[in-house]
């Protein structure tokens, strides 16, 4: 079953195959504005992020976030066999369909229907049909309590301007004693410059500045938001969504691994953390 619908008109491209942005601000950006730029950005930018990273996300497998760690070893979601799943930012979906092999009723959400088109595209390659649904994680089309656990792998949070608004959609759709485990980039990445190289570890900007990230086209237009929170502001926005933060877990970089993903790098890894994962309950 899917729901996605047709991807949005495209973007002008880089020689990267990345939209290529006019001009880079750091100032307010609402829900809407958010919501807009980021459908376009990831539909435009699909085909790029899966041909630089698919070797490493891979079509069924879950994998929080560039340091390597992986759900088959961390199990923070605990025992998923026959429990209803929600994934809200799903991208291609390997770690809905690494769900499912595991014995999950998973359903994939993602607000680009451009990685929803990838996703299903995967799903009959690989054999592991999960179901696809466009929607924003500020509004989901879902019951109460209609699921056991949801996950987030880098997907959605930090794309979201009312976070708070998106965590209490994810608490009431949560079943009393389900449980909601999140990646989001590590607070500590912003001050930084945005290199692999340790040699870059200088402090650029303040890490109390909570102005988004906002790319720009060649006429001003908004094409790219990622909204900067602090570890306080990502605890505050857990409680206020009635949640319990049962544990906050920054990945190690993983021995042996190599892959360099944007600032993250084995040598940065090393140094400082790149991943925070919000571990959390609803109240029975």
């Amino acid at each position: 079953m899917s729901d996605a619908t047709s991807p949005s008109p495209g973007l002008p491209l880089g020689s990267d195959g990345y939209p290529a942005p006019g001009g880079v601000e750091r100032r307010p950006a609402g829900q809407a504005e958010s919501v807009r730029a980021n459908r376009r950005w990831w539909d435009a930018a699909a085909p790029a992020y899966l041909a630089e990273h698919a070797a490493d996300l891979g079509d069924v497998d879950f994998l929080w976030g560039p340091e390597g760690l992986r759900e088959a070893d961390a199990r923070l979601l605990g025992d998923v066999a026959g429990r209803r799943v929600l994934e809200v930012g799903c991208g291609s979906a390997p770690c809905s369909r690494w769900l499912r092999r595991q014995g999950a009723d998973v359903v994939a959400l993602d607000l680009s229907a451009g990685m929803l088109a990838r996703a299903a595209e995967a799903n009959r390659a690989t054999g592991v049909d999960v179901p696809l649904l466009q929607a924003d994680v500020a509004a989901l089309p879902l019951a109460d309590g209609a699921v056991d656990l949801a996950c987030s792998a880098y997907g959605g949070l930090p794309f979201v301007a009312d976070v708070e608004g998106a965590l209490a959609e994810v608490a009431r759709v949560l079943r009393p004693g389900g449980r909601f485990v999140a990646s989001v980039n590590h607070p500590m990445r912003w001050p930084f410059p945005d290199s692999p190289d340790p040699e870059d570890l200088r402090i650029v900007s303040s890490y109390f500045d909570r102005r988004p990230y906002v790319e720009t086209d060649g006429h001003g237009r908004t094409v790219y938001v990622e909204h900067h929170r602090t570890v306080g502001d990502w605890v505050r926005a857990v409680v206020a969504a009635g949640l319990v933060l049962e544990d906050l877990v920054e990945p190690e970089w993983t021995p042996g691994r190599t892959e360099v993903w944007g600032q993250w790098s084995p040598e940065r890894g090393a140094l400082i953390p790149g991943t925070l994962i919000l571990v959390c309950t609803k109240p029975a």
